[in-house]
């Protein structure tokens, strides 16, 4: 039975079989390739993982974008590079101990980085893709061609804390897409008042839940992409100096070996929605995206600088990545566990030193009226 199946396979046609194929995801049709030499053949036709990447990331329909994937390699490698997610464990190996060395070790030159390193390193190379899903229906596809204020070798930008702000700059060539909202209609609960939300929190459990984040970042030098997001939010919280802005976290952890003394890096991504309207005399529920950003932090919860910054995320479109999501997750989650702990100790060593100086003082003012008296 299996060879007369094996038999009436090979007797269909093949653009039946490209027919099927069209019609999968990415993780299925990858699968697919590996069942048969015929699957395997009609999976390398680039416009399958055009649909592929279509689906997953709407931005990459735009045609400059395209223009952009096939010169770095094509939509197979694309998704072959975006869709897995940065996974970094070295976390373990940076130890508190070895911490205190590096202040004396390090230089300031070494430290604050050298400008001879980005002599291959422009930040015009840089392009960003982002995407935001929720409850998989995209609301926001965003392209930001080149980093913001990094113009000229001297320029201020690579002193100073990295960041992009992707709502502002973004803005400049997206004008036609006006703002960003979240209704009612989008899947959002209704609800009555910002008092009854503060008991219950229905809306900041659905955002919690429903949005998802992808954030690509391309070098069309040296032709490698990888997603610096870690899809689904990694914490949050509830802004309540405003009472109706809610915080949301996405991001990775990103090597950061001989550019950095502590080795590994965050990549912060912040999402943030005001609540404009609630339900009541006819208004729905309606959220506002204000803030889109990205930046990166030590392990000291001190920014980047934007020559630092440029380093890192070269290394990081070549940094290992993974399919399994909770290895991801582990790994984002093992990086504030060690910060954490750092935080901790460093407290823990400020107070040591503070209660030594608080006795020196006190046996030095005995010892004075000792020798007084």
């Amino acid at each position: 039975m299996l060879v007369a199946s094996v038999e009436n396979m090979a007797s269909l046609s093949s653009d039946l079989f490209y027919d099927i194929l069209r019609r999968l995801d990415g993780p299925s049709l990858a699968s697919a390739a590996c069942a048969c030499a015929t699957f395997c053949s009609i999976s390398r036709e680039e416009k399958l993982w055009e649909n592929v990447c279509s689906a997953m990331w709407p931005s990459t329909n735009r045609e400059d974008v395209k223009s952009l994937i096939s010169s770095i390699g094509g939509f197979r490698k694309f998704y072959a590079d975006c869709f897995p997610l940065i996974v970094n464990k070295e976390v373990t190996e940076y130890q508190w101990n070895h911490y205190l060395e590096y202040p004396e070790e390090w230089t300031e030159a070494e430290y604050y980085g050298d400008i001879d390193g980005l002599e291959s390193i422009s930040p015009l190379d840089f392009v960003s893709i982002v995407d935001i899903r929720y409850k998989d229906k995209t609301i926001c596809s965003k392209v930001l061609w080149g980093i913001p204020n990094a113009n000229g070798s001297n320029s201020w930008f690579y002193n100073c804390p990295f960041r992009i702000d992707l709502l502002t700059y973004a803005a400049r060539d997206d004008d036609s897409e006006g703002e960003v909202t979240l209704s009612v209609a989008d899947g959002l609960p209704a609800i009555i008042s910002m008092e009854k939300e503060r008991k219950d929190g229905k809306l900041w459990k659905e955002l919690r839940d429903g949005l998802r984040l992808s954030w690509i970042v391309v070098n069309r030098k040296v032709k490698q992409a990888a997603n610096l997001a870690s899809w689904s939010p990694l914490g949050g919280q509830r802004h309540w100096p405003t009472d109706k802005d809610f915080v949301i976290r996405f991001g990775s952890v990103l090597p950061a070996k001989d550019i950095l003394p502590c080795q590994v890096v965050e990549c912060i991504l912040i999402m943030k929605f005001r609540v404009m309207h609630t339900e009541g005399e006819g208004i729905e529920t309606t959220l506002k995206l204000t803030e889109l950003s990205m930046q990166l932090e030590d392990m000291e919860g001190a920014h980047v600088n934007g020559r630092n910054s440029l380093l890192i995320l070269k290394e990081a479109l070549s940094c290992r990545r993974s399919k399994n999501y909770s290895e991801v997750l582990e790994s984002c989650h093992l990086y504030s566990k060690v910060q954490s702990e750092l935080k901790e100790e460093k407290m823990r060593n400020e107070s040591r030193l503070d209660r030594l100086c608080i006795l020196s003082g006190i046996a030095a003012f005995i010892s004075f009226w000792y020798y007084i008296l």
